[in-house]
């Protein structure tokens, strides 16, 4: 059997194919894609948001469909919709975009909001419902979404609702001056991504995506999550900290990258390391902290600092 380890190795290397530079970036998808949650990716136009989606695809030989928001695109757009068949007399269902492992929502938030909220229910639950009937997606299902943190104008900011169910945030950045003049050398004669394969198989995906769960977390390392997440809802600076679906996600996402790191069990590092990608976009800033133009980055470092990791611990027992 692949362990999560390995098969993390083999993703790696064939998603850097594509994406040149950012080694972080890739491994927090992964981390995402093992943790079975989705991923919101903000960042400008042009740094290989799409292709990081569509490499990932490639490399486990998943279907992939692309959603380009825009202020016009409906409900029905993304989930499919029920159409009358004059032979047999019967509605059938035709399914959306939405009905792939691997689903890129192309500039989110350029969707009105009915439109957005079409992907609450496929994100949480795994299914869509169209005319009242339930379709089931097939595993795995895993949600890209980018937007532009530039471009305001024509846009409909995500509801907290929606930004709490993806599992993490990130952005990609631009390049270094080397790696993108690699990039240039690379995409000279062709693009990369036409060269990617699958390197691991769904089956094996879905395996350790259960092994994931399997990491064991120490009762002082839970105790330490969970004082993480609570410190964000006392933070003077803090509208609105983090619910229980950040402290579950932040555990999610630290086996993930213990499993990563060819581990059996959570080490403190890993759920301080995820702190930033995984809370960020769930807390809100008070207006008085707004003004003074702090960041959840800066709120997530405090407190970073401030709350006390368990040490001299043997996190391998219970």
């Amino acid at each position: 059997m692949l362990t999560p380890g390995n098969l993390t190795r083999r993703l790696l290397a064939s998603i850097e194919k594509v994406i040149v530079g950012k080694p972080e970036a890739v491994s927090l998808a992964v981390i995402a894609l093992l943790a079975d949650g989705h991923l919101l990716v903000e960042d400008v136009p042009g740094v290989a948001k799409t292709m990081l989606a569509r490499s990932l695809a490639l490399s486990i030989g998943a279907s992939f469909r692309r959603i380009q928001c825009t202020p016009d695109l409906l409900p029905s757009d993304i989930t499919g919709l029920s159409i009358f068949n004059q032979k047999t007399s019967q509605f059938e269902f035709s399914p959306g975009p939405v009905m792939a492992n691997i689903v890129l929502a192309d500039e989110i938030n350029r969707a009105p909001p009915r439109t957005q909220s079409a992907l609450l229910e496929a994100m949480g639950e795994r299914q869509v419902t169209v005319d009242g009937v339930t379709h089931a997606l097939s595993r795995p299902f895993f949600v890209v979404a980018t937007q532009n943190p530039i471009e305001y104008e024509g846009t409909f900011p995500l509801p907290e609702a929606q930004l709490d169910r993806f599992l993490m945030r990130m952005t990609i950045g631009y390049p270094s001056a080397e790696a993108e003049s690699e990039m240039l050398l690379r995409l000279q004669l062709s693009h990369p991504v036409e060269q990617v394969e699958q390197v691991v198989t769904r089956e094996e995906l879905l395996a350790a995506q259960q092994q994931v769960r399997q990491v064991f977390v120490h009762v002082k390392v839970r105790d330490y999550i969970v004082r993480l997440v609570q410190a964000t809802r006392d933070h003077p600076d803090v509208a609105l900290g983090a619910s229980p679906r950040g402290s579950l996600a932040l555990l999610r996402c630290a086996q993930a990258m213990a499993a990563c790191d060819h581990l059996s069990f959570v080490l403190p590092d890993h759920p301080k390391a995820l702190l930033e990608p995984v809370l960020a976009h769930r807390l809100i800033l008070t207006p008085e902290a707004r003004l003074a133009g702090r960041a959840p980055r800066g709120v997530l470092g405090q407190i970073a600092s401030r709350v006390e990791a368990p040490v001299g611990e043997s996190y391998a027992v219970g």
